[in-house]
């Protein structure tokens, strides 16, 4: 059965090949969506050679809903999206996948159903299918290569409905049990350099040596340290004295 997570339903309208409606369930799981529906598949349902492609989300063509049309496939749906590559002269709100997505997920959370429509491998959906949708999701192409394959465009409809639904970090750092390095960490480290350069003539002629000071504490800032480092560099340090002091 599928799961108990509230989503969009994803409508393959007249799918011609069994292999891209399992690549299509497969984009389809990747990013945690199983409601699959079906209109009208060319060779028929259910269709052997959707198994193999579908690699693990075989689940989802097992509850795949078959509707003969497109009015009985999003029938009980209150916004229909239909994706498109092309101008279809219809008067319509357009939005880009990142957008619709996000409408998707403010209706389906406000108690909405929500279905998004994918037309046919060779043509794409007809003007008659994107008349019934309320909306078009167009995808910002090569306008001299605008074809995307069905599963590609599940899949980019998918990851922008998990970055909408599910919190997704925009950037994270993995720290592998690391922990950063505080202020005063930083700082010590910085004074132990800035004293032994000092010792070293570094910072010549005297006039430039604030200066130079000042862009070393800078440096040391920007850097984003972790304790480990910290101990590192001031080990270098040390090593490089005793060191000096050998010679």
């Amino acid at each position: 059965m599928p799961s108990d997570v509230k989503q969009p339903a994803f409508v393959l309208v007249r799918p011609q090949m069994g292999e891209n409606i399992g690549a299509a369930a497969r984009a389809m799981w990747n990013f945690g969506l199983d409601r699959m529906r079906l209109v009208s598949p060319r060779d028929g349902w259910p269709n052997p050679a959707s198994v193999a492609m579908a690699s693990g989300a075989g689940r989802l063509l097992d509850d795949a809903v078959l509707s003969e049309d497109v009015a009985g496939a999003v029938g009980d749906c209150d916004l229909v999206f239909a994706t498109t590559a092309r101008q279809r002269g219809m008067t319509k709100p357009v939005y880009s996948p990142e957008e619709a997505m996000r409408e998707a997920a403010s209706r389906i959370a406000s108690g909405g159903r929500v279905a998004v429509m994918f037309g046919p491998e060779r043509a794409g959906l007809e003007n008659a299918d994107v008349a019934q949708a309320n909306a078009i999701i167009s995808v910002p192409v090569n306008p001299e290569f605008p074809s995307l394959n069905l599963a590609q465009c599940v899949l980019l409809c998918g990851y922008e409905w998990r970055r909408a639904s599910a919190g997704v970090e925009a950037r994270r750092d993995e720290m592998a049990g690391a922990e950063w390095a505080s202020a005063i960490e930083v700082d010590k480290l910085a004074e132990h350099y800035e004293e032994r350069l000092d010792e070293a003539g570094f910072f010549f002629p005297d006039h430039k040596a604030p200066a130079m000071k000042l862009t070393l504490r800078n440096l040391w800032s920007r850097m984003p340290l972790t304790r480990e480092d910290v101990r590192t560099l001031h080990g270098i340090m040390r090593q490089m004295v005793r060191w000096k002091e050998r010679g």
